[in-house]
């Protein structure tokens, strides 16, 4: 940059060169370009610069720049497929674990014992929306937003919960609601939901909390500038979620509430079962640390992140679809019929309250984060550079012991990822997914459907706060007959 011995000068005046201290911080960490326009900058955009400037952690974002450059391009452990013995099949499940794991989920629930959190940072924009995905109506009956589609399940488990272990009434028990935004989606998701006034949930069993931001880079390391007087950041990941809970002391509230296990899911999924009894339970027999829902690869292809074991009896983690070489994708396991890496990992997650404070703390001390590089907007238009993000299956590797759920993607996963008219996980697919969903909860049921369009592109939607998995709904469809598409409601 222009050493601060040149002057600038503005009217009569002399432009004051940058704050000394702040600069050698800068320079000790290679980064003071920061300041290379300071003289062409007017007053107010200058202290702009520094308050910008100094908002940032300068130590703690140069370890995680060092940390993440020199972690690139080092070799894995060899990767060995999920064990048998880590994975609760649907065909190795009976009723009887199902209904026992219910139980005493529901049990959990009614003690306190769970709270939800929800990864909700990202705006629409593949939707074409430019406001939180979980404000997006994918075009139910009923047009329900995802967000309001949540809720509801949060309310009907709390229901549950009282009936089964007899509590006066729904009120008594509270799942508390954990909200992840990003400073693109904070004040617009507070709003929707006082607005609508949370849904039906208390106001005060709702918190919402920000994923940090950090600086775009160059490829040697260097601040991306957006423009002359700010520094270009973006978020940190959806993986942004550890520290931002040690961050805002919310691991500490949540013990303070008597949370011991922690239901974590991505908000663009319409078919997710907020706060699972069944899941819920599952994990409490099992004892484990961390727990993943997984669903069964399609096809080897797929672009999906599958569970693997990282080195000879290593931890589980995910390996991305584009870091698994085709040869080892297309593998079968001869003994099941299956591919041999075949568990999907779909982000729907459990963790125990212990855990995500070890997590917290071992990927902050590791500060390892993954590099996109991406299109930045900079002071010289848009530029290459890398974006520095975490993932929440980064949490993986730090488990004890983790593990994974079978589910069917056609009951719990219901992706809205893209704009309708793509070929994959739209509003539309994820639509016909409910809708089938649910029509079959119905027709099991003894409910009748009438349809004027071809039943493969219509259905009923149930209310969450009718039935949370097709339970209970005999006294409202037996015998009657429903219109297609429709909302069926108490």
């Amino acid at each position: 940059m222009r050493e601060p011995s040149s002057v600038g000068f503005e009217g009569n005046g002399v432009v004051s060169p940058p704050p000394q201290a702040l600069l050698e911080r800068l320079k000790d960490f290679g980064q003071e370009d920061a300041f290379a326009l300071w003289y062409e900058l007017s007053p107010e955009e200058r202290d702009f610069l520094v308050k910008d400037i100094e908002s940032l952690d300068l130590s703690r974002i140069d370890r995680i720049i060092r940390c993440s450059l020199r972690s690139q391009g080092l070799p894995s452990a060899a990767i060995e497929p999920v064990p048998e013995s880590s994975v609760s099949t649907l065909e190795e499940r009976s009723q009887e674990d199902r209904d026992r794991w219910w139980k005493m989920g529901l049990k959990a629930i009614s003690d306190g014992k769970l709270a939800v959190l929800l990864l909700s940072g990202g705006q629409g924009t593949r939707l074409g929306s430019s406001d939180p995905k979980g404000c997006f109506n994918i075009g139910l009956p009923s047009g329900k937003s995802l967000f309001q589609l949540q809720a509801e399940r949060i309310l009907c488990g709390q229901r549950l919960a009282a009936q089964a272990t007899n509590e006066n009434s729904a009120s008594s028990v509270q799942i508390h609601w954990y909200i992840m935004t990003s400073p693109f989606t904070d004040e617009a998701t507070r709003k929707f939901f006082e607005s609508h006034k949370y849904f039906g949930l208390e106001a005060e069993q709702v918190t919402f909390f920000q994923q940090g931001t950090i600086p775009c880079v160059s490829k040697d390391g260097r601040f991306i500038m957006e423009t002359p007087y700010r520094v270009a950041k973006a978020p940190d990941g959806n993986g942004g979620v550890y520290s931002a809970l040690k961050s805002t002391k919310l691991l500490e509230d949540m013990a303070s509430r008597g949370i011991k296990y922690i239901d974590c899911y991505g908000v663009d999924n319409a078919l997710v079962r907020v706060a699972d009894p069944t899941f819920l339970g599952y994990f409490i027999d099992k004892g484990v640390a961390s727990a993943a829902k997984v669903v069964r690869k399609a096809y080897p292809q797929e672009k999906v992140g599958v569970f693997v074991r990282r080195g000879k009896g290593g931890p589980l983690t995910v390996v991305e679809y584009s870091e698994l070489e085709s040869s080892l994708a297309s593998a079968v396991n001869q003994a099941t019929g299956r591919l041999r890496f075949c568990w999907s990992n779909v982000c729907l997650h459990m963790f125990t309250l212990d855990f995500l404070n070890q997590v917290a703390n071992g990927l902050e001390k590791d500060s390892i984060y993954h590099l996109a590089e991406k299109k930045i907007p900079s002071i010289h238009g848009y530029t290459m550079g890398l974006k520095l993000e975490q993932f929440i299956f980064d949490a993986f590797p730090y488990a004890p012991t983790t593990a994974l759920f079978e589910v069917l993607r056609e009951e719990e996963f219901a992706p809205v990822k893209n704009a309708n008219g793509s070929n994959v996980d739209t509003p539309d697919s994820a639509k016909l997914l409910v809708l089938r969903l649910h029509t079959r909860w119905v027709v099991a049921a003894g409910g009748f459907l009438t349809h004027s369009v071809p039943l493969y592109a219509t259905g009923v939607e149930v209310s969450p706060l009718c039935s949370y998995a097709g339970e209970n709904l005999e006294p409202i469809c037996r015998g009657r007959t429903f219109h297609a598409p429709c909302e069926i409601t108490f």
